[in-house]
């Protein structure tokens, strides 16, 4: 989710959907990781222990002990 104020954002600015593009996510995967995205971000309290399971997934990811 981009959190920076409307007037900092430049035309340079990545979005998620280009950084998950860059990342060698396919078009399909993009949509789905975004409706998920989207899904957890509007769930109830109920969305807590998926999002640790992601968090963690992302972490693994961010530090390379998985691969996409």
């Amino acid at each position: 989710m981009n959190t920076q104020p409307l007037e900092m954002v430049t035309k340079n600015t990545v979005t998620e959907t280009d950084a998950l593009a860059e990342c060698g996510f396919s078009q399909d995967e993009i949509i789905s990781l975004l409706w998920l995205h989207q899904w957890y971000q509007t769930g109830g309290s109920d969305r807590m222990p998926i999002v640790r399971h992601l968090e963690f997934l992302r972490l693994l990811v961010v530090n390379g002990k998985i691969e996409l």
